[in-house]
């Protein structure tokens, strides 16, 4: 690690990430170098390993800011509501995941690739911003459905998780895609991420309506 202030090299970590995920927009995890978002950083590209060794390091890094934010909104909920019912809460839930796009591409496809040339120490401190995400999902039904034991709390984060690591591919398709599909004959009809989540946790929670 390069010598000099915390506040620097978290603000030099920040440039990459932020560098990596404007170039994630338009192009694809495997067409991305680190070259590439050198170019999009204010400093010289072999700096970057100063930070991360690898690309898949610095996309990780990412998709620990992405559980960071969705934390945020997720503790904002609990915050500012002394109660919700089935729907309200899924309304909100799925307004914070509608936000977070990135996240759920990088869940669905590009994780193990991430996670298996990530070095140890870069792994554990993604993990602990999953489990982070857990805690706070976890915090909102305790309040919002005081009915809800730890095994139906737990069963609704077994449900939940798996979901978000599948909705992308419902909520985002290539041209390509979409012609394969009319080709064919697939009967598909286009849900946004908001759409599915909320339907998704309205129908787990129901049975625990107040």
């Amino acid at each position: 690690m390069p010598k000099g202030s915390e506040e620097l090299t978290n603000a030099r970590k920040e440039e990459i990430i932020n560098a990596c995920a404007s170039l994630y927009e338009t192009m694809g995890f495997k067409d991305i170098t680190i070259r590439d978002i050198g170019a999009k950083t204010s400093f010289t590209r072999t700096s970057i390993y100063n930070y991360f060794q690898t690309k898949e390091e610095i996309f990780l890094a990412l998709l620990e800011r992405e559980h960071r934010l969705w934390i945020a909104d997720l503790k904002e909920i609990a915050r500012t509501n002394s109660s919700l019912s089935v729907d309200g809460f899924a309304d909100k839930l799925a307004r914070t995941l509608e936000k977070r796009g990135c996240m759920l591409k990088l869940m669905c496809m590009n994780l193990y690739d991430m996670e298996g040339n990530s070095r140890i120490e870069n792994l554990v401190s993604f993990k602990k911003e999953y489990a982070n995400a857990l805690r706070a999902i976890s915090c909102c039904l305790e309040k919002f459905f005081p009915s809800m034991g730890v095994n139906d709390i737990q069963e609704f984060l077994y449900a939940l998780f798996p979901f978000l690591f599948g909705i992308y591919p419902y909520t985002s398709h290539t041209e390509k895609q979409m012609e394969a599909m009319r080709l064919a004959h697939v009967d598909y009809v286009h849900c946004t991420i908001y759409e599915l989540t909320k339907l998704f946790v309205v129908k787990i929670l129901r049975p625990f309506e107040g």
